[in-house]
């Protein structure tokens, strides 16, 4: 089989980049300091649920040349007008909830001042500068830097808990891989969270999409090329998922701290956390490398939902005929500013808000993804396989259940 080059890898990791954030750094952290390794069976459940539905993002790109955002329309206009104002919804939390994490982490790495909400505009503000000046080009080309800098670094960080769980230099109790299924209210609300953001939301499926048509990779491997660079971005993602609940079920968990709802003081206990296992050597490393992590994601979702919204009003017939991204970029940036100055203090009611409102959501986007692969203009040569097909049925039931059931819980 012939390699695939290196340069050719782009949406893919955009894709890591945009998902390996709040989910992993606060959620799968979180889940491991307060139920150990309880949930591990949730964080692999859940991505192989999903993962057909991302992978229709590039799949349906490379074979027809247009965004999923085009097969939505062809589903029917109100299928399209549904996304919009799910992403309006949407957007302004999730951005806030990135935002302000990567402030708060900041604020441990940097100092400067301790205000998360300066912080929170200022990374806000750096970002649509690039964005605006740089654009995809600049997107793909610091994913890679700062995908490989968070791998290697979390793989030490889990190797040096391991070494000193065993060791039990002043480490938690490790804990046992006894699998747990929560009944209580909060414990429920927490994995719907959990799940809802792991490995990321499936809206992502359409940001990627559009990401594929950005990359311009063209000619009869242009199937193969975009599947792999997704595949190699998926597995990163979902090893670092359970790469950070492992540090915190080997750090955290059974010493009785837990995680603050406050964004500085939570960037403090997750560097603290590294630092644990790792040695105060570490600190300026970690602290780096995790601010690099939560950047990208600020950096990627500030990106993905203008994007998303130009294309989808010019397919409804009211988008703009030029600045069209610009313009829902000031908008998203007005919008998430005023939250954070709204409700700066309240980053852990953000995310969990933002992390339920994405799984609820979630069947939706896994239909209609689905559904548009069932168009009779797609090429035969890349319609799903038998094998995909069941796994996308079973995949949306097993969403529409967790939904169900957790709305059930809360009545």
């Amino acid at each position: 089989m012939k390699a695939i080059p290196f340069k050719k890898l782009g949406p893919g990791l955009l894709f890591a980049g945009a998902a390996i954030g709040v989910s992993h750094l606060v959620q799968s952290t979180r889940a491991g300091a307060d139920f150990g390794f309880g949930l591990l069976w949730a964080l692999i459940l859940v991505n192989i649920i999903k993962y057909p539905f991302f992978q229709f993002g590039p799949r349906y790109a490379s074979a027809t040349g247009n965004s999923l955002l085009v097969g939505y329309m062809k589903l029917g206009k109100p299928v399209l007008w549904v996304y919009f104002f799910l992403t309006l919804a949407t957007m302004f939390t999730i951005q806030t909830a990135v935002t302000i994490v990567t402030a708060g982490i900041a604020v441990q790495l940097f100092g400067i001042t301790n205000d998360v909400a300066i912080w929170s505009v200022a990374i806000t503000i750096l970002c649509a500068a690039i964005l605006a000046i740089g654009k995809y080009r600049i997107l793909d080309k610091l994913m890679k830097v700062i995908i490989i800098t968070l791998t290697i670094s979390t793989l030490v960080a889990v190797f040096f808990a391991f070494r000193e769980s065993v060791t039990n230099q002043g480490m938690g109790t490790p804990a046992n891989l006894l699998q747990i299924i929560p009944t209580e209210g909060a414990a429920v609300a927490f994995l719907i969270a959990f799940m809802g953001w792991m490995p990321a939301p499936l809206d992502i499926s359409i940001w990627h999409s559009l990401w594929t048509l950005e990359k311009r990779d063209t000619g009869k491997d242009a199937m193969r090329n975009s599947i792999f660079d997704f595949n190699i971005g998926y597995a990163g993602a979902v090893v670092l998922g359970i790469c950070f609940m492992t540090l915190g079920a080997l750090v955290m968990f059974g010493t009785g701290e837990t995680f603050s709802p406050r964004g500085g003081v939570f960037a403090g206990q997750l560097i603290n956390m590294y630092t644990a296992s790792l040695g105060d050597w570490a600190t300026l490393l970690i602290g780096v490398a995790a601010f690099t992590t939560m950047f990208s994601t600020t950096l990627t979702t500030l990106d993905a939902s203008p994007r998303a919204l130009e294309a989808t009003t010019s397919l409804l017939g009211f988008g703009f005929k030029k600045r069209g991204y610009l313009f829902y970029l000031i908008v998203l940036i007005l919008g998430t500013c005023g939250i954070l100055f709204l409700l700066i203090s309240e980053m852990g009611a953000l995310v969990k808000l933002a992390t339920i409102l994405s799984f609820l959501t979630a069947p939706f986007y896994a239909i209609c993804n689905y559904l548009s692969f069932k168009d009779e203009s797609i090429p035969k040569e890349t319609k799903l396989s038998k094998g995909m097909d069941l796994l996308s049925i079973v995949s949306i039931i097993a969403l529409l259940g967790f939904s169900i059931w957790y709305v059930i819980t809360l009545f």
